[in-house]
């Protein structure tokens, strides 16, 4: 934007009732649909997602960030809404859902933050009449926000909608559309979520017809005029104070088995003088011999085990650069990574780096998520507090005899077992951080 004063981005929140709604696919037509008429719009989702994102991007043909109203802080993510004209942001979960005990940091507690309107995506495929006291709840269950309208998404016929808009004909709402039942939309999944959007072999296509449908069924005008100013601060947060980079050079595992980096952060990175490097563990690419950080992402390294086990220039370029000094830091799936081993799920183990005392083995899979207040014990790789988020179905098998990197509290302010390994600047944990932990 090129105008005098501050800058005045409008937005609003697209959100459900529930899991599983369909928002995605709603999102990802109106964002096209809209970037098809020529408007600057740009997409966010809320919490700590990386997967959505990517197709948010794609839809949009920008990039996605992550507004996370539980781990950032409120000059946070006013700066980071400061990106285009329209916003565009996908909630998480239900509209009301966070963190635990009180649901903090939900898709609703970012809108109130923001200012941001709120449409609710509803899946009507089961329902009739009782649509209408399903709706009204959530447009009365806060004040402090605005539920601009309601898009009924996955409706059978006709006469459905016909009935669902009768239902909602004495609402304080305006039917912003009716999406019908499209099979072709869905979208493949595995544990963590969506298949990753560079693993769909016709995302592209599969954008136009959710754009299509959209223009279709759905009244991209009113939506857009539904968007309203919201507060911003500095255009993408370069006033903040975010995370200090790893090192001056930074290498960044960069496939589809390390695709797990958080925009924010790396912008953040850039923004105070670092460079960085891209190379691919799966090509058996080493980390430029030059940097002197290495960041190892999380993803899905487990479905690559004996690719990445059979990457000798990759693992013997880690093992080069630990002898030269660099700092190596991994999250999650690049922690199990920097590893002895790890067992997949079919129980074949595939030897790693071999940096840390680690085992890690997905034969057993156990689910851990959740929030974290983490504190590193040396102020490596950054000084606490730090905000971060678990999500894993991965158990440790051995471990032990190193230092731990971090000492963890839930979002609840539970002490939990430390976390993570450290040996020297080789460090990592299953926790993915976000940024500073915000006060609160």
């Amino acid at each position: 934007m090129t105008r005098d004063g501050p800058p005045r981005t409008r937005g609003l929140l697209l959100a459900a009732p529930s899991s599983a709604s369909g928002k995605t696919v709603v999102t990802l037509g109106l964002l096209r649909a809209l970037s098809d008429r020529g408007v600057a719009v740009a997409a966010a989702k809320s919490g700590p997602d990386y997967i959505d994102p990517q197709f948010l991007a794609a839809a949009a043909r920008g990039c996605c960030v992550n507004l996370d109203a539980w781990a950032m802080s409120t000059e946070r993510l006013r700066a980071l809404a400061s990106r285009s004209d329209l916003l565009l942001v996908e909630g998480a979960m239900g509209l009301f859902d966070g963190a635990p005990p009180n649901g903090r940091g939900s898709a609703g507690d970012l809108a109130a933050i923001l200012g941001l309107p709120v449409v609710l995506v509803v899946d009507a495929s089961r329902t009739g009449h009782s649509i209408a006291p399903l709706v009204q709840g959530f447009v009365d269950w806060r004040a402090d926000l605005h539920v601009a309208g309601v898009i009924l998404n996955r409706v059978g016929s006709p006469r459905h909608e016909t009935m669902l808009r009768r239902a909602l004909a004495d609402a304080r709402v305006a039917v912003l559309g009716a999406v019908p039942r499209v099979e072709a939309l869905r979208l493949p999944s595995r544990h963590l979520g969506l298949v990753q959007a560079h693993e769909h072999a016709t995302l592209e296509a599969h954008i136009e017809t959710a754009a299509m449908t959209v223009e279709a069924h759905v009244d991209v005008a009113a939506i857009a005029a539904a968007a309203r100013t919201i507060e911003t601060g500095p255009t993408d947060g370069e006033r903040t104070t975010g995370l200090p980079p790893l090192g001056q050079h930074i290498a960044v595992a960069s496939d589809v088995a390390f695709a797990f980096a958080y925009p924010h952060m790396l912008d953040d990175w850039r923004r105070t003088g670092a460079s960085f490097s891209f190379f691919s563990p799966l090509a058996d690419e080493p980390p430029r011999c030059d940097a002197d950080a290495i960041f190892l992402a999380g993803g899905y390294p487990e479905l690559h085990g004996g690719r990445l086990a059979a990457a000798e220039r990759f693992k013997t370029g880690l093992r080069d650069a630990a002898a030269a000094g660099a700092l190596i830091y991994g999250e999650c799936g690049g922690y199990m990574v920097l590893g002895d081993g790890m067992v997949d799920g079919d129980g074949t183990y595939h030897a790693m780096a071999g940096l840390l005392p680690l085992t890690t083995s997905f034969a057993r899979r156990q689910r851990v998520l959740g929030y974290r207040r983490l504190t590193a014990w040396e102020g490596l790789p950054w000084a606490g507090p730090l905000a971060g988020h678990e999500y894993h179905y991965a158990t440790t098998t051995k471990t032990g005899g190193v230092p731990a990197l971090f000492a963890a509290r839930d979002a609840e302010g539970a002490a939990l077992d430390a976390m993570g390994l450290r040996v020297g600047r080789m460090m990592g944990s299953f926790a993915h951080v976000i940024d500073r932990a915000s006060e609160g």
